[in-house]
């Protein structure tokens, strides 16, 4: 008899090892949860839905004086010179002067690498004159100065704070950006809404 005491005690010294792993388990979930919901560690589950959430190409068509013109998909932020490189480089009678290569990439713009001489003509009829519209609108995310400057009611101060609100904050995805840059009210942006893109 003098033995059923020892195996109460072992008993309960068991079940009492088994709660304080159950406790110190759930303690360290409830730690852990907390955490994150306090910003301290990310959720496990956020890398993967923002990856997926974000685009992670863009397909642009590159034209004009390169090797091999066409229909490419590059990383998202990735430059004009990435397109051009991808295209298979510029031919001899390319006109690099008149491109920016440092210029970001937007999803569903055409990359126009221009030709010596040819350039020179296609800039003026690309810039206010009536028959302008029926070209395109000017991608807000590659136009350069006199592209801009073009545009009724942008002169050339207004063209140079969007290259610098480019610069800054990237290629744009919305025409509705716009309206961040000074200058750039309301009014003006509904008269430039069917001029650009993004």
């Amino acid at each position: 008899m003098p033995e059923l005491p020892f195996e109460l005690s072992r008993r309960r010294i068991l079940v009492a090892a088994g709660c304080l792993a159950l406790l110190l388990f759930l303690g360290t979930k409830l730690l852990a949860r907390s955490q994150s919901r306090a910003g301290l560690a990310p959720p496990a589950a956020a890398p993967a839905e923002t990856a997926s959430a974000a685009p992670s190409v863009v397909v642009v068509d590159v034209v004009g004086a390169v090797r091999r013109p066409g229909l490419y998909r590059l990383a998202q932020g990735a430059r004009i010179a990435d397109a051009v490189s991808r295209a298979g480089g510029v031919t001899r009678k390319a006109d690099l002067a008149l491109i920016n290569l440092a210029a970001p990439l937007a999803d569903g713009e055409q990359v126009v690498v221009p030709r010596r001489g040819a350039g020179a003509f296609a800039a003026p009829s690309a810039a206010g004159s009536p028959g302008a519209a029926s070209s395109g609108p000017v991608h807000l995310s590659t136009a350069t100065v006199e592209q801009l400057d073009a545009l009724p009611g942008i002169g050339p101060v207004t063209a140079q704070k969007i290259l610098d609100y480019r610069q800054q904050h990237g290629a744009f995805t919305s025409v509705d950006e716009l309206d961040a840059v000074p200058g750039i009210g309301p009014a003006r942006l509904d008269q430039l809404k069917d001029l650009v893109a993004p």
